[in-house]
C-alpha cells in the first residue's frame, strides 16, 4: 500500500492536504485567542466565547484578541493568494511582493501620503493598492525583459535593487518629518496588532474584487504554465491575462500592506508549502493557499507575542526568519522548481 507521503504531489487528493492544514488553522485561531495582550487565560477566554465572563475579559477578547485574529487571517489569504499568482504569471518561484518590492511600493505610497498629512487611521487603502500596482507594473517589466525573466536569480536582484530604492526612499521621506516617522515606526516592520474591524471591513470591497479576478484567471493561468501557444489556441489572451493578475495582486498586496504594513517572505512560503503538497497547479496550488497563509500569519504573530513578553516582536522580523531560509534552500536547489 502506498502512503501519502510516497505519493507524488501532482496526484495527491487536494482534500487530504486542505483538511489538516485547515485544522491547523482552527487551532491556531483558538491560539490567537487564548494568548496575547492582557490578563487574560484560555479558561476565562471560553467563558467569554459561551456568553459569560467579566467586562474586562469581554473587551480583551472582542475589542483586542478577534479583530487581531481576524486581520492575521485576511492578511494570510491576500499575501498567499499574491504571491501564488506572482510566481504564477512571472514563471518563477522565487517572484514574491515584498521580495520585488510590490510591498515596498506600496508602503512608499503610504510614507507619501503621512508625509503630506494623512494619518495610519484615516489611511485610504487606494493609495496602498496604486503603489502595489506600479511595483507590479516594474518587477512584470523586469520579468518581461529579454533573458532576464528566465533567470530567477536576476529577476529577484533587480526586484531586490527596487525594493532597496524605495525602501531608501521611504526612510528619506520619514527623515524629513518626525510626525510620519513617528505615525509609521511600527507599522513597516510589519504588524497587526491594534487593528480595528472596521479599518478590516473597509477593505472588504477590494478584496472580493480580487477574488473575482483570481477566479476568472485561475483556468487560463494553467493554460498559460503549458506556454502562450497553448493559451491562445485554447481561446485565451496571455497579455489580458497577465494584465488582469497585476490588477488582482495590487489589491491584494496593497490591502494587506495597509492594514499589515509590508510583510516579508509570506509570498514566498506559502506557495512553496503548497506546491509541496499538491504539485505546481495553479488552481490546486491556490486552494492550499487559503489556509496556508492564514497559518503562517497567525502563527508568526502569536509567537511574536509570546517570545519577548510583556513586550512584542514585530511580526516581520518573524516572517523574515522563517522566509530567509527558504529562499535560500530554493536558491541553493539543484534545479529551481519549473512553474
Amino acid at each position: 500500500m502506498q502512503l501519502w507521503f510516497q505519493t507524488p504531489p501532482a496526484q495527491r487528493s487536494i482534500l487530504s492536504a486542505l483538511i489538516p492544514v485547515a485544522l491547523l488553522l482552527v487551532f491556531c485561531c483558538l491560539a490567537s485567542l487564548f494568548f496575547g495582550a492582557g490578563d487574560v487565560g484560555p479558561r476565562e477566554v471560553l467563558a467569554v466565547l459561551s456568553g459569560r465572563g467579566s467586562d474586562d475579559a469581554q473587551f480583551i477578547v472582542y475589542e483586542l484578541r478577534l479583530p487581531r485574529t481576524l486581520v492575521g487571517l485576511f492578511a494570510g489569504l491576500c499575501l498567499g493568494i499574491a504571491g501564488a499568482l506572482m510566481q504564477s504569471v512571472a514563471r518563477n518561484p522565487l517572484a514574491e511582493p515584498g521580495l520585488l518590492g510590490v510591498s515596498s511600493g506600496s508602503a512608499f505610497a503610504v510614507a507619501i501620503a503621512l508625509t503630506l498629512g494623512a494619518s495610519t487611521a484615516t489611511l485610504s487603502v487606494g493609495l496602498a493598492q496604486l503603489g502595489a500596482l506600479i511595483g507590479c507594473f516594474c518587477v512584470i517589466g523586469v520579468a518581461q525583459m529579454q533573458g532576464q525573466g528566465n533567470d530567477p536569480i536576476r529577476l529577484v536582484l533587480a526586484g531586490a535593487a527596487l525594493s532597496s530604492l524605495l525602501i531608501a526612499m521611504t526612510s528619506l521621506l520619514l527623515l524629513y518629518n518626525e510626525r510620519a516617522a513617528d505615525e509609521i515606526r511600527f507599522w513597516v516592520t510589519g504588524s497587526i496588532a491594534g487593528r480595528r474591524l472596521d479599518q478590516l471591513l473597509s477593505l472588504m470591497p477590494s478584496f472580493l474584487l480580487a477574488l473575482a479576478c483570481v477566479l476568472y484567471v485561475a483556468r487560463p493561468l494553467a493554460s498559460l504554465a503549458l506556454g502562450e501557444r497553448v493559451a491562445i489556441g485554447l481561446g485565451y489572451k496571455p497579455g489580458r491575462i497577465r494584465l488582469i493578475v497585476v490588477f488582482a495582486v495590487a489589491l491584494l498586496v496593497g490591502a494587506a500592506t495597509a492594514i499589515a504594513g509590508p510583510v516579508m517572505f509570506v509570498g514566498l512560503v506559502v506557495p512553496f508549502a503548497a506546491r509541496a503538497l499538491v504539485g505546481p497547479d495553479i488552481r490546486r496550488t491556490l486552494w492550499l493557499c487559503l489556509p496556508i497563509g492564514p497559518l503562517v500569519i497567525l502563527s508568526a504573530d502569536i509567537f511574536s507575542r509570546l517570545v519577548a513578553q510583556p513586550a512584542e516582536m514585530p511580526l516581520g522580523v518573524l516572517t523574515a526568519m522563517v522566509g530567509a531560509p527558504v529562499l535560500l534552500a530554493i536558491v541553493r536547489a539543484h534545479r529551481l522548481p519549473t512553474l
